[in-house]
């Protein structure tokens, strides 16, 4: 390699005018999506059109937006770190997400398109009670707000670190152009401009992964080299829950988060929701997955060929050229990219544009969440759809706001991505937990999926404080070196150094702790990629002990539509008398739109009832103070005018 680069010159790169140029046309472009698509649907100014792009979405943007929502800028900085810092453990995560894709699309998609809710936490009140939707609800906003902070912090202080990219004003810059886009265009600018954002992605990507193959010598050669200082490892099968990234913790846990996040997450199901049927949604999360599995493969050749670059200097090690893992990757771009003007542009484009497709989605989804699951039910319960549009609108101009405030907050803390990845996991298992309570066991009531909830919350709560008190991390176990480093200054002669550990032969990775008496300690070194399973396995259990105590529901009597028929979907094909009792005597075979009922409150719980044509009902204007004593459930009530309104909320039979 020549000694262009800052480990051999002693100079920090900086921006130039062209990059401040294509990323401020990043910026540009995704707010001109967001005008677009405000003045083309200006005159139709209705909830489903803004949350759900009027529900005839094309495959490609739902696809591509599903692609990049949760592959924000921690995922973009995070993953070529964990290349260069541990091993090659990690990339096991693309058959997660095989697993993850099938089961969103085969199983929570149809579930979920079939109910028509526009907050996936309407479900929690038609199949619990109302205080389990609320306390969800309240969750998630928690959730979401802070995650969007991080988001929308990290990338720029790993870019104001090594480039002197200015802090605040990206953050400023990114957050407005965010809010305005998603509050102006909705769910088509969201889609659209994810879109734009995923090609971004991709560009920025391959244009670090081509040059630092260049300057390697090829791939291969940075892989040698990796493979040679004990970075290349896929046979960790340990299965010692406490393994940071084993096989099965990458593979199994992954696949419960990643499930999670694309099978009951809001923002996810709000795009599928998108789509103008099942079959168009389940299709658009197959087309996002080779795209998926491509940007972090990416990721990870990026980190490789990183470690190759910085073989025997490393720069955390050396004179402190940066402070931490977050800066590694932005350093190494401007190291390879910083004689090309624009070229580091294009990086810093994809990077935000990671940030940016997550907090408009985000945004967008607490646009549907908050007006319907915590203003119209306490504050308006009668308040218009337009109204209900202006709202959503307005809350995202508020959160967009929020999500800037606290990334000031965020800026106090240590590792902004270790710190949210613990925050996101901790409080996204017990939410995951409650909706598989709901759909899978028939058996939970209200009291179980309340009492499970708070336990599980505050059981991982406790695990990740205790965590963070005892100073639990993983040892890095493969050497670095700074031998090969020319910086000039007046420092002791450089020497081969370790970072926290001796290269070893065995596992690639291990969780060290400080000293203390603590006897619950082994729980404390649980790998996070298992926290989303312990927390559901806690909530589920927890809840259906309860539920034992206080009375368990009777299957037999419940909306076939509240609960899922998980071997149905996963095994059609399977035997009636074998799927017979793996359905806990739910019987999705029942009709209930034209059982006659003899009394009102005879009703199964919370129907929306639909004509013979498949077509929603909502009650006669002749028949809202009537009860349906002697009819069907049908009777008194008349079909829903799709173009004017979107479908009524269940009605509910108390």
């Amino acid at each position: 390699m020549s000694g262009d680069y800052s480990i051999y010159t002693g100079q920090k790169k900086t921006f130039t005018i062209p990059d401040y140029v294509l990323f401020s046309l990043t910026l540009a472009v995704s707010a001109g999506i967001g005008l677009f698509f405000a003045i083309k649907d200006r005159n139709n100014v209705n909830s489903k059109e803004f949350l759900f792009g009027g529900k005839d979405m094309y495959v490609l943007p739902v696809a591509m937006s599903l692609l990049v929502t949760f592959l924000s800028a921690l995922t973009l900085l995070g993953t070529p770190a964990e290349m260069y810092n541990y091993t090659t453990m990690f990339w096991w995560l693309c058959l997660a997400f095989v697993c993850a894709m099938v089961l969103a699309s085969v199983v929570f998609t149809p579930f979920f398109y079939n109910l028509q809710v526009t907050s996936v936490f309407q479900y929690l009140e038609l199949r619990f009670s109302k205080p389990v939707r609320d306390l969800a609800s309240l969750i998630y906003i928690l959730q979401t707000s802070a995650y969007m902070s991080f988001v929308l912090y990290a990338p720029s202080l790993a870019l104001n670190a090594v480039t002197g990219f200015d802090l605040w004003g990206s953050v400023s810059a990114v957050g407005i152009v965010v809010t305005l886009y998603t509050a102006l265009g909705g769910m088509k600018a969201v889609l659209w401009a994810n879109t734009f954002q995923a090609l971004v992605i991709m560009a920025g990507l391959l244009a670090v992964l081509i040059q630092g193959s260049i300057v390697m010598g090829g791939f291969q050669n940075a892989w040698d080299i990796a493979g040679n200082r004990s970075r290349i490892y896929f046979h960790d099968f340990s299965f010692d829950p406490t393994t940071r990234h084993s096989f099965w913790s990458v593979v199994i846990g992954g696949s419960f988060f990643w499930t999670s996040l694309y099978g009951v997450n809001q923002a996810q199901v709000q795009k599928a929701l998108s789509c103008p049927s099942v079959s168009k949604a389940q299709l658009a999360f197959f087309v996002s997955l080779p795209g998926l599995m491509l940007i972090v493969s990416l990721c990870c050749m990026i980190g490789i060929v990183m470690y190759a670059f910085y073989a025997d200097c490393h720069p955390m090690a050396f004179n402190n050229l940066i402070t931490n893992s977050d800066q590694l990757l932005p350093f190494f771009v401007m190291d390879i990219l910083g004689h090309v003007p624009g070229l580091p542009g294009v990086f810093v484009s994809s990077l935000f544009s990671g940030s940016l497709s997550t907090i408009s989605s985000s945004l967008n989804a607490l646009g549907a969440i908050i007006p319907r699951d915590i203003i119209k039910p306490y504050c308006c319960p009668n308040i218009s759809d337009k109204s209900i549009t202006i709202l959503s609108k307005v809350v995202v101009f508020i959160f967009g706001g929020v999500a800037i405030g606290l990334a000031v907050l965020v800026s106090q803390l240590g590792s902004v991505m270790q710190s949210a990845y613990s925050v996101y996991s901790i409080l996204n298992g017990p939410l995951f937990g409650l909706f598989i309570l709901g759909m899978f066991f028939p058996w939970a009531n209200a009291w179980g999926a309340l009492v499970g909830t708070v336990t599980s919350l505050a059981f991982m709560c406790w695990i990740g404080f205790c965590a963070f008190v005892n100073r639990v991390s993983t040892a890095k176990l493969s050497p670095v070196f700074t031998h090969g480093c020319n910086w000039s200054v007046t420092t002791t002669a450089m020497t081969v150094t370790t970072t926290l550990g001796t290269t070893t032969s065995g596992s690639s990775e291990m969780t060290t702790v400080a000293a203390s008496s603590d006897p619950f300690i082994p729980m404390y070194k649980l790998s996070y990629l298992l926290y989303t399973p312990t927390a559901m396995a806690v909530l589920v259990i927890v809840a259906l002990f309860v539920s034992l105590i206080t009375g368990c529901r009777d299957p037999h009597t419940m909306d076939p539509r509240l609960i899922c028929p998980l071997f149905d979907r996963l095994f059609p094909c399977m035997p009636e008398m074998i799927l017979r009792p793996l359905r806990c005597g739910v019987n999705h075979n029942v009709d209930y739109r034209n059982k006659v009922y003899e009394k009102a409150d005879e009703l199964p719980e919370k129907i929306q009832p639909v004509d013979d044509n498949g077509v929603e009902m909502k009650p006669s204007r002749d028949a809202e103070a009537g009860d349906l004593k002697g009819g069907t459930i049908n009777q008194g009530f008349e079909p829903i005018d799709a173009r004017t309104s979107e479908p009524e909320e269940f009605v509910t039979h108390f």
